[in-house]
């Protein structure tokens, strides 16, 4: 539990940062995906989307913790919606993809499972939300979403460059993926 509301934590912490909001762009740029990607990398699939559930849980009760001092329930009604309801399944997906893996930590594979899951399946979501609550089309919405590529490219590789040593230096935080059989009866030599 402590893992989980240190994470949420360093969520609200990067909402210290100011948000920057792109001349018409419906959702602002924000350090707090970074979070998202980090508790996936970090905790593992479980315990990285539960951190950003509570923090979300924090944030409806309406506490100021989105960058820019956001919070409330109103903020589920804005086209950052879908955003915020991707973050814990992307969480869930990077952790997951980085559990399948293994250790040792690869910053490669971290990287690509950083990608799917903090910049695709964010991106899912967040399409989602510009287009039932902004009132996008698909094509304005993706459009929309073309100046946070870089930006997310830059937070996929931090969060890969972060978590390696982590895991270095604190080699159970990720669940174990479960061995195969015939992987057990092989003998170590």
């Amino acid at each position: 539990m402590a893992q989980v509301a240190i994470f949420a934590g360093v969520i609200a912490a990067l909402g210290l940062v100011p948000a920057l909001q792109l001349p018409a762009m419906p959702v602002p740029v924000t350090l707090q995906s970074l979070g998202v990607m980090l508790a996936g990398s970090i905790l593992g699939a479980r315990k990285g989307a539960a951190s950003v559930v509570l923090f979300l849980a924090l944030v409806a009760i309406g506490l100021p913790l989105l960058a820019g001092g956001r919070g409330g329930l109103g903020v589920f009604a804005t086209p950052s919606v879908g955003f915020l309801i991707g973050w814990p399944i992307a969480a869930f997906v990077i952790g997951w993809l980085t559990e399948r893996r293994g250790l040792p930590y690869s910053i490669g594979w971290g990287v690509a499972f950083n990608v799917i899951g903090g910049i695709v399946v964010m991106y899912v979501f967040g399409l989602g939300g510009m287009m039932l609550v902004g009132g996008l089309s698909l094509g304005a919405a993706t459009v929309a979403l073309l100046p946070f590529i870089p930006g997310d490219l830059v937070k996929a590789v931090l969060a890969a460059l972060i978590a390696k040593p982590v895991h270095a230096s604190y080699p159970g935080l990720l669940r174990q993926r479960m061995r195969k059989q015939a992987d057990a009866d092989v003998p170590v030599v």
